[in-house]
């Protein structure tokens, strides 16, 4: 994932937040919004409670991997805000893929 694909200011964040559509699943919340940078962003949060820092790091590079897998499931001009819930630690790549690709094209026709 490109340095410019990503949502990085917290203001970004709490903006696609509060004014974007919520989707959710078991593993996954999603935020997405409009955005006027003709490019798609993401952003990856992962709270503190779920684990410690190592852990959250790898969640994050697992779903960082399957976004870069699947660049066909999300439109441009929008940003999409993903936080990982508790129940990801003891789920399989497999497992993860499936739930983040089935959220993504549930977005993406609604």
């Amino acid at each position: 994932m490109k340095k410019i694909n990503v949502v990085k200011s917290n203001l970004e964040f709490n903006d696609v937040i509060k004014s974007g559509k919520c989707y959710k699943n078991k593993y996954f919340v999603l935020y997405l919004k409009d955005n006027d940078y003709n490019v798609y962003r993401f952003g990856i949060s992962v709270p503190k409670k779920v684990t410690n820092a190592v852990n959250r790091n790898k969640l994050k590079r697992k779903v960082r991997n399957i976004l870069d897998n699947h660049r066909n499931l999300y439109s441009k001009s929008k940003d999409y805000i993903i936080i990982i819930r508790k129940s990801c630690l003891m789920e399989s790549y497999q497992s993860l893929e499936d739930n983040l690709v089935n959220l993504l094209k549930y977005a993406s026709h609604k």
